[in-house]
Order: C-alpha cells, then sequence, then structure tokens
C-alpha cells in the first residue's frame, strides 16, 4: 500500500506562523465542494456564568452522513444532558459565500462587523423541537487559523479549521422544555470544511481551550493511521489580553494513566499535559466525564450483545469524551512568568 503523507500549511519558519494574519469574513463563509466525502459545518458553544454549557451546530453536510443537519445541546449543571438533532435536505440549505451568513431550514447563523477593523459578533438561532437558542457571540480575540488553515491528506483530501471568534462575551435566551435561561457567559464559534473519510484517515483526536482572566489557550492534536504514517498535527494558539501572540504546530501532548469508561466502552487518559518548549506547559486532570459515547452502538447491529465483540475486534472500540477539567497553565513571555489555574472543557475522539 502506498505511504501517504499528512502536510500542514505553517507559514514557517519552521511548524508555526511567524506572522499571524487575522482571518477574512469570506473564511468563514461556505466552502461548497461537490465530492461524496466534503463535508462542511459551524460550531457554536457557550459556558454560562449559572453553569450551564451549550452547543450548536450547523451542518451543510454532516461528517459521517454526508447530510445537512442542525445539533443542540444542553449540559446541566447536575450533569443531565439535552439533545436534539435534526436532518435537512440539500434544498433546505443557503449560504454566503462572502461572509458567514447560513441557514439550515429555519436555524440561522451570521456575522456582523461593526465599525472599520471592528472585531466579528456573531449571531446563533436555532430551533428544534422543544429547545431554543438565541445567542450573541461579541468576540474579544481577532479571528485565527492554524499556518493555512488547512492539514492535507495524500492528493485529494484535506481537512480546514479556521476560528473565527476563539473568545467572545455571550448573550442571549437558551429555552429546553418549560425552562428559560437569561443567558451570559463565554463562547467560542469555529468553522470546519473538507473532503475526505475522517474514519479512514484520523486514528483519534483532542481538542480543547483554555480561558483565564488574561490568557486565552486552543489547541488540537490530531493523529492519523498507519496509512498517512502515523503524523500527528499540534496546532495551539496563545493569546495574551486581547492580542494572539503564538501561532505554533511545534506542541507536544502526553496523557496520564488510562481510566476505563463503561458508557464508551475504551479507556481515556486521566489527565493530559501540553508543552510548547520556551514559552508554555498546561496541564489538564479530568474531575468528570460530563459526555461519553459508543459509536459502535450507532450501528443497529450492535445491539445484538453476542455480536457487538466481534465488531469491536474488527474496527476498534471508537468513542468520544467531554470532559470536565482542572486546568494549571504556565507562560513564559518577555522575561516573565505567568501561572493561572481553573476549570476546562475539553473532548477526545476515537475513531478506532
Amino acid at each position: 500500500m502506498r505511504q501517504l503523507q499528512a502536510v500542514e500549511t505553517w507559514t514557517g519558519p519552521g511548524k508555526k506562523d511567524e506572522l499571524i494574519v487575522p482571518l477574512e469574513p469570506r473564511e468563514n463563509a461556505v466552502h461548497p465542494i461537490v465530492h461524496r466525502h466534503y463535508f462542511e459545518h459551524w460550531y457554536f458553544d457557550a459556558k454560562l456564568e449559572d453553569g450551564h454549557v451549550v452547543v450548536g451546530f450547523l451542518q451543510a453536510s454532516e461528517l459521517i452522513s454526508r447530510k445537512p443537519g442542525v445539533e443542540l445541546h444542553v449540559y446541566k449543571p447536575d450533569g443531565e444532558k439535552l439533545s436534539v438533532k435534526k436532518g435537512y435536505a440539500a434544498s433546505d440549505v443557503r449560504a454566503s459565500r462572502g461572509k458567514c451568513d447560513v441557514a439550515v431550514g429555519r436555524n440561522h447563523c451570521f456575522a456582523e462587523f461593526p465599525g472599520e477593523g471592528g472585531l466579528p459578533v456573531h449571531h446563533l438561532h436555532l430551533a428544534e423541537e422543544d429547545m431554543e437558542f438565541d445567542l450573541t457571540f461579541v468576540s474579544e480575540l481577532p479571528g485565527w487559523k492554524p499556518g493555512g488553515g488547512e492539514t492535507r491528506y495524500g492528493d485529494t483530501e484535506f481537512f480546514a479549521w479556521v476560528v473565527p471568534s476563539p473568545r467572545a462575551r455571550v448573550e442571549g435566551k437558551v429555552r429546553f422544555g418549560d425552562s428559560t435561561l437569561e443567558a451570559r457567559g463565554t463562547g467560542y464559534h469555529d468553522h470546519n470544511w473538507g473532503i475526505g473519510d475522517m474514519k479512514r484517515i484520523i486514528d483519534h483526536w483532542y481538542w480543547g481551550r483554555v480561558y483565564a482572566e488574561d490568557f486565552t489557550l486552543l489547541y488540537a492534536c490530531v493523529m492519523t493511521r498507519k496509512r498517512y504514517g502515523n503524523a500527528c498535527s499540534t496546532p495551539l494558539m496563545l493569546a495574551h489580553e486581547n492580542v494572539v501572540i503564538l501561532s505554533t504546530g511545534e506542541m507536544t501532548l502526553a496523557g496520564g494513566d488510562p481510566v476505563f469508561n463503561e458508557v464508551a466502552n475504551r479507556d481515556y487518559p486521566s489527565r493530559v499535559q501540553i508543552e510548547v518548549p520556551g514559552s508554555l506547559t498546561l496541564r489538564l486532570d479530568v474531575r468528570e466525564v460530563i459526555d461519553a459515547h459508543d459509536f459502535v452502538e450507532d450501528l443497529p447491529v450492535a445491539r445484538n450483545r453476542a455480536v457487538k465483540p466481534l465488531i469491536n475486534r474488527l474496527v476498534g472500540r471508537p468513542g468520544y469524551f467531554r470532559f470536565n477539567s482542572d486546568f494549571s497553565l504556565h507562560v513564559e513571555r518577555g522575561g516573565r512568568s505567568y501561572d493561572r489555574s481553573g476549570r476546562t472543557l475539553h473532548e477526545m475522539v476515537a475513531l478506532r
């Protein structure tokens, strides 16, 4: 089998961006591609002051099913998760090629740009069944992308990631059932698109971020399968106050002792240690798993308990985790040291 390459697009020197260029509005627009493995979605989340976490997706083409849709998720402070997923036809999707302005059915997200050179303000409206989000994300940092914003896999496949709002002030309303929240908190918005069967390309990934009072950190660690050389992409962004000061792929990530989770039917690391030599270290200690899912359970045949072990031998134990963790961040900058700590959310996805 021919060895394929995973190629990142850092502007340099090396695996970093010496010059950090803000995003253009069109980079958060739709990127329609006529290909059976095309995917594209817009992701929003917010951690509210009252302890609720809300997550919303608009999907022009969902990563696995390749069909349009929306998702709404609420994580309540007591640990309960509420979710609605709704599929749509391609004719129900309307999106601008010039800026973020996307509708899937009656669900809608769009960006405004107040003042010359002002940071974007994103508006999100999602309403399905007994859940509804009406939220405004006022950006507190300029948009960011790692290098050229994409990683290429082989000759034709790629995965693009841009972050139009790494940190935002969020206000609005969240409704679920008979409850309505006056939402205030801190939010995030990113955008992914590309071509590829990610189940065949990616082995696993970690993704997360840290919000301290004066620092913002985003990171991902994406490990490919053997066919792509087990290559690992490790983009990281660090901002101080309202300025992005570091954009690099020269990050290492190590996991702590494994812990087995029955719901996901696989292990997860008890802690995550991240380091950029000479710049920062970040430690995440998992306090609780707030969401876990066994992807094999999505297969109807896996409902037969006698068959599931065979499926696991064939495809592994693909699963998803969202963690609530304590973080300890140490930053070295300009001859000064900074130490910050707090609580954050992050995720792990394993595709085998």
